[in-house]
């Protein structure tokens, strides 16, 4: 993920809108039936999607077998034939090549030091990227689908070149040198121009071109006070480049600049932020998503027309991953909602026809016993309004009260969205309400709340979470003293801070990857994020000018103070949380006499690659609130 996400972004799996009585419901019409974490694992992941030269054929990756893949599936539905076996490294779909070769993706056991191969069709593979200690990634095929680009840090550490791959030869140019500062963007359809992206803080940013004939470096969004720019793509004419911006106002609305004429005029705006906006190959659609409250909202407009594309037959959910083949009559996309995990669809434009070609969901799930989620809003400690996502088992009511949990997403600066998860199912099939947490700091609610938790990160926004705890006794089906507090990445360190700064708020905390020592954490952030580490300087605190307010944020420091029970798990390979972080902590609290759980996985990263790890992690997340927030003699309800 590029670090302009803003920091450590593994967000569990979660997902979760205010409905009408949240007090006891009724019963479901039938008993719910029990699953097991395997069960609810079979379901299906994806990592992208992309059409066949002659679009008669659809690539994609899924973890299917347990490990992300390639498999390929007929445009109009049949059986999937799976292309490669890999069982160590997942392998990530980038695109066929115009002749019907493939590019895919793998970084090194989770170290996200990413390589570019090339699978023949005879299914040998070559590195095209082979240099050690670095990290390629992938950016397009170019408009002539001559070559394609790519960036790298190879040259140094710090900042990412961009180079030219001539598909003829397999032989690379280097036609951007990065002097620092900046993150490479889109390049132009003719190749004279390179956008940029620089960043000042997490909330101010521009946009920058790179002219390759005269090596002129302009900032087309100069500005003042708290802006944030980034350069979306050039347009297929290559007249205009599209920016992302929230100039005077709240929300990220599209600008088109005229790279002839230096102006730029509103393109999409919405009354929340615009998540993505890009064209087809020639132009004929513009694929517009709208961050609605949680939500993926998409926008598929005609551009000759202006009017917005109607696609009929499509469940309810979000359609996200939309990928437009090069002769705009086909296209793929993928549909998920909070209650239903991604399905992949084939859709053809002339015979308005949209095919489900490989669904998420394990069959042995009966969709009724799923949980849709919920958006709810509470008021925290100073009046500011919190979002946050509601899950409910089906039969809890008020005669039949549950413990909760909250789930809080990785950042600062996620947001977790109605996406399917499961864990989230598993969880709450097994009797937990889990929360959702939007704190304030979350992207998606307008720039003031996001930028609401800038050097309070461990007190205002875990407030919020303290406060959630209040929403949650009134529903009137929560027992008020088993709420525990779990999160991933960030969200780790929340919980961290939770019982370390709360001590008496959350009944147990599970912590996955998640920051013990902000000192440490700070200092060994990887090298490529290169001028977004002095952004998170900014936000949460430098090393070395801060450390004071650094060591009393950092929970290792002050491990004295946890009392209740903990569940920590850690990938040995982690290059954003260190493994000392967990060891540490682990060490530290198991002194206080207080119970604490310890699982590793030498063979993962910032999150998880293998679905095996993630059932044995995530079983014993359950074990662990079974034990210690129901209590052992509801343990197997």
């Amino acid at each position: 993920m590029h670090p302009s996400a803003r920091f450590l972004t593994y967000t569990l799996p979660c997902s979760l809108l205010l409905a009408g009585s949240l007090l006891a419901g009724d019963l479901p019409k039938k008993p719910v039936k029990t699953y097991t974490i395997g069960q609810f694992m079979k379901t299906v992941r994806f990592g992208g999607a992309d059409l066949s030269p002659d679009e008669k054929t659809v690539l994609y990756s899924s973890n299917q077998d347990g490990i992300f893949n390639l498999y390929e599936v007929p445009f109009a539905g049949g059986t999937p034939k799976q292309l490669t076996h890999s069982k160590t490294e997942s392998l990530y779909v980038l695109g066929y090549l115009p002749d019907g070769r493939i590019l895919y993706s793998a970084d090194q056991g989770g170290n996200e030091l990413t390589h570019i191969y090339l699978r023949e069709k005879d299914g040998a593979v070559t590195d095209l990227t082979p240099g050690p200690n670095a990290k390629y990634q992938y950016a397009g095929l170019s408009h002539d689908r001559k070559s394609f680009y790519y960036q790298s840090n190879a040259r140094n550490k710090a900042a990412f070149d961009v180079f030219e791959m001539d598909l003829a030869t397999m032989k690379p140019r280097m036609i951007y040198e990065n002097g620092g500062g900046f993150f490479p963007g889109d390049v132009s359809p003719d190749r004279r121009y390179i956008a940029l992206g620089k960043t000042v803080t997490t909330t101010n940013s521009d946009a920058y071109l790179f002219n390759t004939q005269t090596k002129e470096v302009k900032n087309l969004t100069p500005h003042t006070g708290e802006v944030a720019n980034s350069p979306q793509e050039f347009s297929p004419d290559g007249a205009k480049l599209l920016i992302r911006t929230d100039a005077g106002g709240e929300f990220a609305y599209v600008q088109a600049y005229d790279l002839k004429s230096g102006k730029t005029e509103t393109l999409d705006k919405a009354s929340w932020d615009i998540a993505a906006d890009y064209y087809s190959y020639k132009g004929r659609y513009r694929v517009v998503s709208v961050n609605n409250d949680a939500r993926t909202e998409l926008r598929l407009i005609d551009t000759r027309s202006g009017q917005t594309v109607a696609m009929q037959g499509l469940p309810a959910g979000d359609v996200t991953g939309v990928n437009i083949g090069d002769s705009e009559g086909r296209m793929l996309f993928f549909v998920n909602s909070s209650n239903a995990p991604a399905t992949l669809f084939s859709y053809d434009f002339a015979a308005k026809k949209a095919t489900p070609l490989v669904r998420g969901l394990n069959p042995e799930i009966d969709p009724a016993d799923l949980v849709t989620g919920e958006v709810i809003r509470y008021k925290s400690f100073d009046g500011m309004e919190i979002p946050a996502l509601l899950y409910k088992p089906k039969d809890a009511s008020a005669t039949n009260k549950r413990p909760a949990i909250l789930s809080i997403h990785g950042g600062p600066g996620g947001q977790t969205r109605l996406n399917y998860s499961p864990l989230v199912q598993y969880l709450v099939n097994a009797g937990y309400v889990v929360l959702a947490v939007n704190n304030r700091g979350s992207s998606g609610y307008g720039k003031t709340f996001y930028a609401a938790d800038d050097r309070k990160h461990g007190d205002a926004d875990l407030r919020d979470c303290v406060e959630s705890k209040k929403f949650l006794a009134q529903t009137g089906y929560v027992v008020p003293d088993k709420i525990g507090i779990m999160g991933g990445s960030y969200g780790g360190y929340m919980t961290l801070a939770g019982l370390t700064f709360t001590p008496d708020e959350f009944a147990v905390g599970v912590d996955i990857f998640g920051v013990a020592n902000w000192l440490r954490t700070l200092n060994s952030m990887p090298a490529w994020w290169g001028p977004q580490r002095d952004a998170m300087f900014k936000e949460i605190g430098h090393p070395q000018t801060d450390s004071v307010a650094l060591y009393n944020k950092s929970p290792l420091f002050h491990t004295q103070r946890i009392k209740k029970p903990l569940l920590v798990i850690q990938g040995a390979n982690d290059p954003r949380v260190l493994k000392i972080e967990s060891d540490e902590i682990v060490a530290n609290v198991t002194k206080n006499g207080v119970p604490v759980e310890y699982v590793t996985f030498p063979d993962e990263g910032h999150g998880f690659a293998k679905k095996e790890n993630e059932i044995v992690a995530y079983e014993a997340v359950r074990k662990f609130l079974d034990k210690y927030l129901l209590g052992t003699e509801t343990a197997q309800r």
